[in-house]
């Protein structure tokens, strides 16, 4: 037997979650969780799933990402380590917000990772492009190099500019 996810809309999570009878359960990646989440939910990285403990004695299981797509990709998986029915709040913490309902909130901490990666091989890209067009052909160079960088991560899970920018100043922990 297949296990499956039963979605439900966000107010209904929360009102599940305020009486108590439910936990919910964020499987984005941790610093996707920093930057926001709703509060009192837990934090379990789809990456690291199958090796971290779900919070015991909680009753009802909620399942949440950022759209539901994470969710819906993996709920086989999600829902196999959970005893009786397991929930997905429908639309994410995109619909969590979109209904009103309070986050935890904290704009000092650094964009996700995977958009940092986004914006700086973007970048890197177009420069490459107008340097080619403006300056030398050569510079087109540049973003066959991280075109190439790219496929390379997709292929492999690995991505190099993510290593690098996990080092960046902005990505190191603040001191308490």
């Amino acid at each position: 037997m297949t296990a499956t996810l039963l979605p439900l809309p966000p107010a209904e999570v929360r009102a599940r979650l305020a009486g108590g009878h439910a936990v919910l359960v964020d499987i984005r990646e941790a610093d996707e969780f920093a930057r926001s989440h709703v509060p009192g939910a837990h934090s379990i990285p789809l990456s690291r799933w199958d090796h971290a403990p779900l919070p015991s004695g909680t009753g009802e299981v909620i399942f949440t990402c950022r759209s539901g797509m994470r969710t819906a990709g993996a709920c086989d998986r999600l829902a196999a380590r959970v005893e009786g029915p397991a929930y997905v709040l429908e639309g994410g913490l995109d619909a969590w917000r979109g209904a009103g309902l309070p986050l935890s909130v904290d704009a000092k901490a650094p964009l996700e990772i995977m958009r940092q990666v986004q914006i700086a091989a973007g970048s890197l890209v177009l420069i490459g492009v107008v340097l080619g067009f403006l300056v030398a052909p050569g510079f087109f160079a540049l973003s066959a190099f991280v075109g190439a960088g790219l496929t390379f991560a997709g292929a492999t899970g690995f991505c190099g500019m993510a290593r690098l920018l996990m080092l960046a100043p902005w990505n190191r922990p603040r001191p308490a």
